[in-house]
């Protein structure tokens, strides 16, 4: 498989693109006056203690207040009387944090939709190969790196690095990496938890930001194979030539100044995958399609065989659409950046054996995704229930906001449910108040139907209300906005 970073930097915004065998899988987007927050640490204080919600709201100097829930809540780290903090026992939240309390915490999620940012006391600083975790004194390593020999290598090596001041975690990214390598990457998270710990002492509010962008996704891909990393810009090309040289050798060669005349996001066709990706519909080759629909509190998934009829029988021919969207989805939830709760709606199937099959192409679709994803299965009604990881807003978020028109709904109301709407405000207002005729101001659409398909209906409201009703046409009104105006 052929894979390749196109990454495009602009005086605004820095956009890194994964393009694996010519298709586009995953875009990153970070705007440089809305830097995503996952990752860094500050001293916050807290503002408000919920018992009844075992929680707390932390101020971090943000535009909402930080969510700061009990299971959070690993250390004790009161900055003016501990600044190494210790591990505690779970207890209620009034015995963790108290009000007006200054606290150390780390972003794990950036603020998305109306909920601010969630926090954690539990502080974890990644490097290519490591993750250090302070006062922790034990060595993890990732699930991913399954040979036994290979785990216990590195345990070995890595144990040796552990001290008062924190533990590790062993990356994926460290399978058949020398002590050397682990030393200097272990070396260097002490350096910057000692330099994090100093400005705990000087008090300051920001004590640790995480990597701007480009650079945070070169560090996140150390272990992935990928042929080549091409920038569009010279500056940022040289500062990330230093900073692979530095910390992520393995890549350092692999990256390429692009200087076409096209732009670098027009080779794999990426602007308009990515215009695409911010549609409900996505059509399968068969000829089925999905529905994909995000809420607050989840995203559902519908599938449809639409134009495809199959060549044998109608079960065959569902089983055969909801496999290919099992590749659709898997790839869209990775496009997309879609996370938490997610509900899939396959086409309903009877055979058991289909179900499993199903279930199991979902399950190796989602191998390649670096989000962690957890697949439960066939709920009672025929759905899938799954959840994937979320930090950081989905594309769709970052690239859009509420329509002014439907305010989030999604739709507006129909031209004759406006209408009708009208009507009954001309006799509701007529009941209640002596005007002589009416004046109905309404938008082009509502109007042209007023004075046409639904003329008889005001003929016979002005004969009913005994008054005249004029209409208005107002250019600027959105179609269920209306006045009636009493003269």
């Amino acid at each position: 498989m052929s894979a390749e970073l196109l990454i495009n930097v602009t005086p605004s915004e820095s956009r890194v693109a994964l393009i694996e065998n010519g298709i586009l899988q995953e875009i990153h987007i970070e705007r440089h006056t809305k830097r995503g927050l996952v990752g860094n640490i500050y001293r916050g204080k807290v503002s408000r203690v919920l018992p009844g919600m075992q929680a707390a709201f932390v101020d971090i100097g943000l535009d909402k207040a930080a969510f700061l829930h009990a299971s959070d809540i690993a250390i004790h780290n009161e900055v003016e009387e501990e600044v190494s903090p210790n591990h505690i026992e779970k207890r209620d939240i009034r015995e963790l944090v108290r009000d007006g309390q200054n606290i150390v915490v780390q972003v794990v999620k950036d603020q998305i939709g109306t909920k601010g940012a969630r926090l954690t006391t539990d502080i974890t600083i990644p490097s290519r190969y490591l993750v250090f975790m302070p006062s922790v004194e034990h060595v993890g390593v990732s699930q991913r790196i399954e040979d036994e020999a290979e785990r216990e290598r590195l345990k070995a090596l890595v144990q040796g690095f552990c001290s008062e001041d924190g533990g590790f975690i062993l990356r994926t990214a460290a399978e058949g990496v020398k002590e050397q390598e682990l030393t200097q990457d272990a070396d260097f998270l002490k350096r910057l938890w000692q330099k994090i710990r100093s400005r705990m002492k000087n008090k300051a509010h920001i004590l640790y930001e995480d990597l701007p962008l480009a650079r945070r996704v070169l560090r996140d891909f150390v272990g992935t194979t990928l042929d080549r990393i091409r920038i569009d810009s010279k500056l940022s090309l040289q500062e990330l030539q230093q900073f692979t040289k530095e910390y992520v050798p393995e890549l350092h060669k692999l990256l390429e100044y692009y200087p076409g005349e096209r732009p670098i996001f027009d080779l794999y066709d990426v602007e308009n995958e990515c215009q695409r990706s911010l549609e409900r519909r996505v059509d399968l080759k068969s000829g089925g399609y999905l529905i994909i629909d995000q809420t607050e509190a989840m995203t559902t998934i519908d599938i449809n065989t639409g134009a495809f009829v199959g060549h044998r029988n109608l079960e065959e021919t569902i089983f055969n659409t909801n496999i290919e969207a099992t590749q659709a989805i898997a790839r869209q939830l990775r496009l997309r950046n879609l996370g938490g709760m997610i509900l899939i709606d396959f086409i309903d199937m009877t055979v058991e054996d289909h179900k499993r099959r199903v279930m199991h192409s979902l399950e190796v679709a989602t191998n390649n995704d670096r989000a962690k994803i957890n697949i439960h299965g066939f709920t009672v009604l025929g759905l899938i229930e799954m959840t994937r990881k979320r930090t950081r807003e989905s594309l769709e978020h970052v690239l859009c906001g509420e329509c002014p028109v439907c305010k989030g709904r999604g739709s507006i109301k129909t031209v004759e449910t406006v209408c009708f709407e009208i009507m009954r405000e001309i006799v509701r207002v007529n009941r209640a108040y002596d005007a002589d005729k009416f004046v109905v101001y309404a938008s082009p659409a509502v109007a042209d139907a007023l004075l046409g398909e639904e003329s008889h209906m005001l003929a016979e409201l002005e004969v009913f209300v005994t008054k005249q009703i004029k209409v208005h046409t107002e250019l600027l009104y959105n179609q269920d906005k209306f006045d009636v105006v009493m003269m």
